[in-house]
């Protein structure tokens, strides 16, 4: 959060900042006063009466009631500008705009003017705004990558907004902020932010069918003979699932899970073998495939980049 590369982030942290500055010169000025009075007033250990008692002053009195109230409506007026300044309920001009839907556990991003269904991670290119429009297929989850927005939950049938504007090249990570279930812990965001050509290559790749390699037609038809189907699509595949991550372009992504495993031909025989191995109470259920079911399923996923 300190560290902001987006200009959403970087108007929570001067708030921060501000805030941060105002408590803390209070903090020293009483603590200050205090230690003063401690060491100034201390007994002296030769005390026969007691000091001079002061019962009131009304200056005193008045100036720390108002003085307070003072900084406390301050602080208020500019917390209050800088949430409705970030409380977009329309994209702005030239946004890039994403459906992020929050299941348990993990995210899918849908980006209608593209004809794109992803998960687990958000595409966006640099410098261009990015308006997203949250919803929850569940529970309340809550969207918060530190360095490009604040938290802003995923509440069911609602809607809620937020944007950002990656002003650099990189891989900004995110967390569910509110608790939601077992895997809460694991539900985590990554958000890619990308040169314009870089993300323009990417949109394209995105937009096409699953490819079909001869090599791999076995385990197409594993999978089509299972209840993958079931839940996962596959685009000019299979598409009556939707519960579960769009496997169209699954190799193209660096985490399986939403994050909680590098995405590798190992870690996906391990996830198909028995899912709790690497997210522990996540909702795939285990086949209990055999092996040769597994190194088929896997001879075909990889191949859908």
């Amino acid at each position: 959060m300190l560290d902001p590369v987006s200009p959403v982030s970087t108007t929570i942290r001067d708030l921060f900042m501000l805030v941060f500055g105002v408590i803390g010169i209070i903090f020293v000025v009483t603590e200050g006063a205090l230690v003063w009075s401690m060491i100034r007033f201390r007994s002296k250990g030769n005390e026969t009466t007691e000091p001079p008692q002061i019962y009131g002053s009304n200056p005193i009195e008045l100036a720390w009631t108002v003085i307070p109230i003072l900084i406390v409506l301050v602080l208020f007026l500019v917390t209050t500008r800088t949430i409705y300044s970030l409380d977009l309920q329309e994209p702005p001009e030239g946004a890039l705009r994403v459906k992020a839907t929050g299941h348990q556990w993990w995210w899918e991003f849908e980006y209608e003017d593209l004809g794109i269904t992803t998960a687990g991670e958000l595409h966006v290119p640099k410098g261009v705004p990015v308006f997203v429009e949250l919803r929850s297929f569940d529970v309340i989850h809550s969207f918060w990558v530190p360095r490009l927005a604040g938290k802003i939950d995923a509440i069911p049938n609602r809607e809620n907004h937020l944007w950002f504007q990656a002003d650099k090249v990189g891989t900004w990570y995110g967390q569910c902020a509110e608790f939601c279930g077992t895997q809460h812990a694991k539900m985590l965001i990554r958000v890619i932010s990308e040169d314009e050509d870089d993300f323009d290559s990417w949109v394209a790749n995105q937009q096409l069918d699953a490819v079909e390699i001869p090599e791999a037609l076995s385990g197409k038809d594993t999978f089509l003979s299972l209840a993958c189907v079931n839940c996962h699509n596959i685009d000019g595949v299979m598409l009556q699932g939707g519960f579960a991550p769009n496997l169209t372009h699954l190799m193209s992504r660096e985490t399986i899970a939403s994050g909680a495993a590098e995405n590798t031909p190992e870690n996906l025989k391990k996830w198909l073998r028995d899912p709790n191995s690497i997210k522990d109470g996540c909702l795939m259920p285990n086949m209990m495939l055999s092996e040769e079911q597994i190194d088929l399923l896997v001879g075909y996923l990889t191949t859908l980049k």
